[in-house]
């Protein structure tokens, strides 16, 4: 059976998908850029004010499914600029302290031209 995660604390799906899906323990969220759920718009010009709202969207999805950070056993992360690596690193590393699994690459844009987009899986049992 599929669950269907949604917070208002996260910002809300811009197309036809969901904020997250819990499926036999597991919550696949879906990949988070730099919204600010309160006001809708993107949080910051760089890496570390955009890889900081990511983050704290991370965080409100996780709250939603009823776990944390530590509970995240992998992590995909797209930035624009691989220039922008030890940066986003500094700032990730502060919220997924357990060293989750984790790939890295850079893409040519990202959603409305953020900096940064951040998606996980992680355990809910």
């Amino acid at each position: 059976m599929l669950k269907k995660i949604s917070t208002d604390k996260a910002p809300a799906a811009i197309g036809p998908y969901s904020q997250g899906i819990i499926a036999n323990g597991m919550l696949f969220a879906s990949g988070q850029i730099a919204i600010n759920p309160a006001t809708g718009e993107i949080e910051g010009t760089d890496i570390v004010a955009q890889t900081t709202q990511v983050m704290k969207n991370i965080g409100a999805l996780l709250e939603a499914a009823g776990v944390d950070y530590t509970k995240v056993v992998k992590t995909t992360c797209f930035l624009a600029d691989m220039n922008d690596f030890a940066t986003f690193n500094e700032i990730y590393a502060q919220y997924f302290t357990e060293k989750p699994a984790r790939s890295c690459v850079a893409v040519k844009t990202l959603p409305k031209n953020v900096l940064c987009e951040v998606e996980v899986i992680a355990v809910v049992e």
